[in-house]
């Protein structure tokens, strides 16, 4: 008897409890064994056991045998749970979508013992239900028509939120005539919604075509406590590739406006609603002589008094009107001396605040501030065509071109006898007059003014500054307009002082660009069409308008001629007739 109370005591040393159970059925049917064998020894003795010793010992195994098929089916069920909390640790560990779901989708099948399985997840864009992660089933399947029975199975779990088990699914009248039951030999199903928050994002989905009954209540809601625990991580690890993906585009936007707000030429800065400098690009450093260091997480008048002063109600209107303010700023820049600035203000709205703050657009104009008063300057003495194409043409490098011009050319007729009796200021006074009448006649027209030669004034036509197809027609039409305007000025001028342009225009080559030396060069023309110009304009009288007859071939359409003998040639051979303008024709 010692000997059984000491390998029974032994059984608590045992491993699991399924080995106890067998340790202590194997110390029983040993014990009962020598029990039968000492009533034996004892009935030749006229002896015998204790009534019912036997009967009790047979009883005890019994209950003994009646406890290993639930003490199995518990040590099955722990496993599970272990599992199933490990795994729980694990997806709420990690934030990755697409490991969670290959986690779990292995977790159901080692739970479940099923032979397929899939989860599906709804597409948070769209709202589709979108097929993830599957096991035992491939895509081509998925996509199959005959697979409507899962799709069947998973809109119900969808639509109630419930779970759907089956034991089966051939005798199921809920899937009876479906022909992939048939086709598929589907047996158990079972089918969990993944759920959060009261929202459906998903469903677990499996099943088995060979076993039926495979899958019964304690399956169901042991995958059921699995999938809400899963439907939390995968909705954790949605929002986190959210969040990183939004992240991500945030900080792709941020590098582009950094990118951008660096290379802008413009002095970029912006105040938060106390005034306080949030951004400096690189170009307001440059322009106002300030550190970004020096100027950020301070206010304007800290860094740049004068400005500030100078912008402060413009800056105030602009964030309370929210429209944008324009300033023109002269202010005194530290080793720069006074500059001159424009700023464009505008009312800048913190996203999350509200709040309203100031953005500025600093643009330093001293240089073509500069240029511009040059030009104004230019004007004066420069042909008007010349300046306005000075930003534009490579006036400096224009060593020579030569190309086909009309020139035109305009003397005051009897201005020198008319000047003898006259003083210096009345004579520029009255030569300047009929001189601005030309000028203003060839601007109108296009023309370039090429130079003025005492009362005489010279225009050009298709020059590389003012190419025109028209340029016969053009230096004509100034012409006219030039004698129309000398009458206009009879009017307001004395008789003595009515004076009369002889004018002469001709079309032929010339060569043009800068003539003069280092120090001061002229744009103007060489070459037969200004010579020709100037000798029609010898051959014209007192308001007589001469053309060469290359000039008259382009304009003959437009105006009325007259052909005319020269009175002066200089020898030249090839000039036998001239033509007098007598109108436009009607």
């Amino acid at each position: 008897m010692l000997d059984h109370t000491s390998r029974i005591n032994k059984i608590a040393q045992t491993r699991s409890a399924q080995e106890q159970l067998r340790e202590l059925a194997q110390t029983l049917d040993a014990f009962n064994s020598t029990l039968k064998d000492h009533a034996q020894f004892l009935n030749l003795r006229g002896m015998g056991l204790p009534s019912n010793a036997l009967n009790t010992l047979k009883t005890i195994q019994k209950q003994l045998d009646s406890l290993t098929v639930p003490l199995t089916s518990m040590q099955i069920e722990l496993r599970q749970l272990r599992a199933l909390a490990g795994t729980t640790a694990l997806i709420n560990s990690s934030l990755d979508v697409d490991t969670i779901l290959s986690q779990v989708m292995d977790t159901v099948i080692q739970l479940t013992g099923a032979e397929r399985g899939f989860i599906l997840l709804k597409n948070a864009q769209s709202g589709e239900i979108e097929f993830r992660i599957a096991r035992g089933i491939d895509r081509e399947q998925l996509g199959r028509e005959d697979f409507k029975v899962s799709n069947t199975i998973i809109n119900q779990v969808l639509t109630s939120g419930e779970p759907l088990l089956t034991d089966n699914a051939g005798q199921d009248d809920r899937f009876t005539g479906t022909e992939s039951i048939v086709g598929y030999q589907l047996r158990s199903i079972l089918a969990v919604p993944l759920s959060t928050r009261g929202e459906i994002i998903g469903v677990v989905y499996c099943d088995n075509r060979i076993l039926s009954g495979l899958f019964k209540a304690h399956e169901m809601n042991l995958l059921q406590a699995f999938a809400s625990q899963a439907a939390v991580a995968i909705q954790n690890a949605r929002l986190f590739e959210s969040a990183r993906a939004r992240l991500a585009e945030i900080s792709e936007v941020r590098d582009l406006m950094d990118n951008v707000f660096t290379s802008l030429a413009s002095g970029i800065i912006t105040l938060d609603s106390r005034g306080v400098i949030t951004a400096f690009n690189p170009a307001a450093e440059e322009i106002t002589g300030v550190r970004m260091m020096d100027a950020i997480n301070r206010v304007l008048p800290a860094i740049l008094p004068d400005f500030a002063g100078l912008i402060a109600p413009a800056l105030q209107r602009a964030v309370l009107s929210g429209t944008s303010e324009v300033v023109d700023a002269e202010v005194p820049v530290q080793g720069y001396g006074w500059r001159f600035w424009r700023v464009v203000i505008s009312r800048l709205r913190d996203a999350e605040t509200g709040d309203d703050g100031a953005a500025m657009v600093l643009d330093d104009l001293t240089e073509e501030r500069e240029r511009e008063a040059q030009l104004t300057q230019a004007r004066v003495y420069l042909p008007l065509a010349l300046v306005e194409n000075l930003r534009s043409e490579d006036i400096a490098g224009m060593g020579g071109q030569e190309r086909e011009i009309t020139v035109l050319f305009a003397d005051v007729r009897g201005f020198t006898s008319f000047s003898e009796h006259l003083e210096p200021e009345v004579l520029m006074e009255i030569i300047n007059r009929y001189l601005s009448v030309a000028s203003d006649a060839l601007n109108l027209c296009d023309g370039i003014v090429d130079k003025y030669i005492g009362d005489a004034v010279t225009g050009l036509f298709n020059t590389p500054l003012n190419s025109q197809p028209d340029h016969g027609l053009r230096a004509v039409r100034a012409a006219l307009l030039m004698r129309h305007e000398v009458q206009a000025l009879h009017s307001r001028l004395p008789e003595t002082q009515r004076l009369q342009f002889g004018i002469g225009i001709h079309t032929g080559s010339a060569v043009l660009g800068n003539v003069g030396g280092v120090e001061r060069r002229e744009f103007s023309a060489i070459g037969e069409a200004w010579d020709l110009a100037r000798l029609l304009q010898e051959n014209a009288q007192r308001g007589e308008i001469l053309l060469s007859a290359a000039t008259y071939e382009q304009v003959k359409s437009e105006i009325e001629g007259e052909a005319l003998e020269p009175r002066k040639t200089r020898d030249r051979e090839d000039f036998t007739v001239m033509y007098r303008v007598i109108d436009v024709k009607k």
